[in-house]
This record gives structure tokens, C-alpha cells and sequence, in this order.
């Protein structure tokens, strides 16, 4: 990785560390069926790259590795959440 991609990455990571205590309590908080995307905001971003660029992906790829970078960086917070509390229960 460039180290722009990796500054952008490290700042969607503190990003989803400021808000990552809501975000854990509307997801404990959800019914099983119910989904919830805790990287809303830039899954959003990255549907309007595409909407105003006309569905070209190549013109939208800085919002796709936001959106990827939020989901790994959300994915290992709550890991080791789960490990500190005792695991899934």
C-alpha cells in the first residue's frame, strides 16, 4: 500500500474508533433479523460516486477502500471486544 492509502486507512480506523462504542450498542441492541451496517456513512458515499459518475467503478475506488478499511477496522474492534468480555455469549 502507498502510505496515502495507508493515512486514509488510519484515519476511516480512528474514525470508527470514535464511534465505535454506539455503534457496538445499536448492534447488540438489533433483533437477529434486523441487519445493521455500522460503515453506513460510507457505503452511502461510495452509492453516490457511483450515481454521479454513472456507475463507473473505476472513478469511485478511494470510497470502495473506505468502506473495505471501515468494515476490517469495525470487524477487529469487535473481536477483541468479544475476547476481553469472555467470547460470543
Amino acid at each position: 500500500m502507498s502510505s496515502s492509502s495507508d493515512d486514509a486507512a488510519k484515519a476511516v480506523a480512528e474514525k470508527v474508533d470514535e464511534g465505535f462504542k454506539e455503534s457496538s450498542r445499536k448492534f447488540d441492541a438489533k433483533d437477529k433479523s434486523e441487519y445493521y451496517d455500522p460503515c453506513q456513512e460510507f457505503a452511502q458515499k461510495s452509492i453516490r460516486c457511483l450515481h454521479r459518475n454513472g456507475g463507473d467503478r473505476s472513478m469511485c475506488g478511494d470510497y470502495f477502500q473506505a468502506y473495505r478499511d471501515c468494515k476490517k477496522a469495525w470487524l477487529e474492534k469487535k473481536k477483541e471486544e468479544r475476547k476481553k468480555n469472555g467470547g460470543w455469549w
